[in-house]
């Protein structure tokens, strides 16, 4: 089977060695994904919400670079620095999700690479 690469340009995947997705044959998984604004920095800065969302768009746009979309996604994992927010990256979370209803884990870590970034959004996907 082939193995397609997709990035989304971060300035961490050179350096970090990862891309943003891995696609072999129909399954597709996308790296812990961060609110990277477009023009850099972070999106949304101290408001979980607008970071979820950031990183929900970044994962449509890797889906569909992999040939896919969220209607293939099976699984999700949202990874926050403070559990009492979970409320917020829900909210975001269940917009985008509400009528898919992947497997979904949300979980409190204690930091990321970017002190600013306050959730990262994983996702798995088949295509069928």
């Amino acid at each position: 089977m082939s193995r397609k690469l997709v990035s989304s340009g971060s300035y961490l995947e050179p350096e970090i060695g990862f891309s943003r997705a891995v696609r072999i044959g129909n399954a597709i998984a996308v790296s812990g994904t961060a609110p990277i604004a477009v023009a850099g920095g972070t999106e949304g800065v101290g408001d979980t919400y607008l970071q979820t969302k950031r990183c929900l768009d970044i994962i449509r746009n890797a889906l569909s670079d992999a040939g896919a979309s969220l209607d293939d996604v099976i699984r999700t994992r949202v990874m926050l620095t403070d559990i009492g927010n979970w409320k917020d990256a829900a909210r975001a979370h269940g917009e985008v999700f509400g009528d898919i209803r992947p497997a979904c884990t949300f979980v409190q870590v204690s930091a990321f690479i970017d002190p600013g970034w306050l959730v990262e959004v994983e996702a798995d996907a088949v295509v069928v």
